[in-house]
């Protein structure tokens, strides 16, 4: 009996692969996709996403077919526009399939006689993205600069109904905790609800950002009176006025005297405290994190000239 069944498994695998050797003509889905999109159209829900050709092969390519599904690239720039459709004609269709064939592959026929393309009208504009990142530093350290986003934008296309109302895309909420040194993240994007048609160019982005050690100098600058009464001149208790600056170490060296003005308006003068002017800085360094007065307000009288 074993070596009954041993000739009978021999002879029937000689006779599949023998069967399978022969030619077949028999139907095969095929699933297709679309490339070469005009710039101004989309892909609509609605498109054909597979078909069906008779083909003649060997049943070995039938048996491959049967577990692997084959994928055929559908060249939309060659299809005519009839009566507002995108179509490929059965000439165009079928010369597009056989191209993508093997050379032991024959095709006989299409389940259909034209193929029409489910496109739909698009527009395209660059999205800024703003970056939703919560960041806590470790004392005396700051952001130098702002955050790098890359890219900076995303391509939105779509119908104008959609995306005209697009002014930003934000990123996911991140919160980075105890920064000390210059760091770089991923983070993903957020689109709005409602873009059923819309594509985006990206869907993640880079963010990294410059971290520096800051420190605090106070500045005794003095206080220029603007706008004195004609006749009078301003005179100002004290005279001096001191400003807080916080700046990393290198700038902060660079810091002086000239790179703020501390100004009084007599102009402004406030009815409700006749022998007080407000202070405000008119000029500031460039490429600091904070400058601020120590003081708010400053005394005076009128000195007759």
């Amino acid at each position: 009996m074993k070596v009954f069944s041993l000739f009978l498994v021999c002879s029937f695998l000689a006779w599949f692969l023998s069967n399978l050797s022969e030619p077949y003509e028999s139907r095969c889905d095929f699933t297709l996709n679309y490339r070469n999109l005009p710039d101004t159209m989309l892909l609509g829900k609605n498109a054909v996403s597979s078909m069906e050709a008779k083909i003649r092969t060997s049943g070995f390519r039938f048996l491959y077919y049967n577990f692997f599904t084959k994928r055929l690239d559908i060249d939309v720039s060659q299809a005519t526009v009839e009566n507002g459709a995108y179509v490929i004609e059965e000439e165009v269709l079928k010369k597009q399939v056989d191209g993508q064939l093997s050379q032991n592959i024959s095709l006989l026929d299409l389940d259909r006689r034209q193929l029409v393309v489910d496109l739909y009208q698009v527009v395209s504009r660059e999205i800024p993205i703003k970056p939703n990142l919560n960041i806590q530093f470790q004392q005396n350290f700051l952001l130098e600069g702002p955050l790098e986003v890359v890219p900076s934008h995303v391509t939105v296309k779509g119908p104008s109904a959609e995306i005209d109302t697009l002014v930003v895309i934000e990123t996911s909420q991140m919160e980075l905790t105890d920064v000390s040194t210059s760091f770089s993240t991923e983070a993903t994007l957020i689109f709005p609800k409602g873009l059923d048609n819309t594509i985006f160019s990206e869907g993640r982005v880079k963010i990294s950002g410059k971290v520096a050690r800051f420190s605090e100098e106070v500045f005794t600058l003095p206080i220029k009176v603007v706008n004195s009464p004609e006749g009078y001149r301003v005179k100002t208790f004290p005279n001096t006025v001191s400003v807080l600056c916080k700046a990393t170490l290198d700038r902060l060296k660079e810091v002086s005297k000239s790179d703020f003005e501390v100004v009084a308006d007599y102009g402004q003068l406030d009815g409700s405290a006749e022998n007080m002017l407000y202070l405000e800085l008119k000029q500031l360094p460039k490429n600091v994190y904070d400058v601020r007065l120590l003081e708010k307000t400053v005394n005076f009288v009128l000195e007759q000239q």
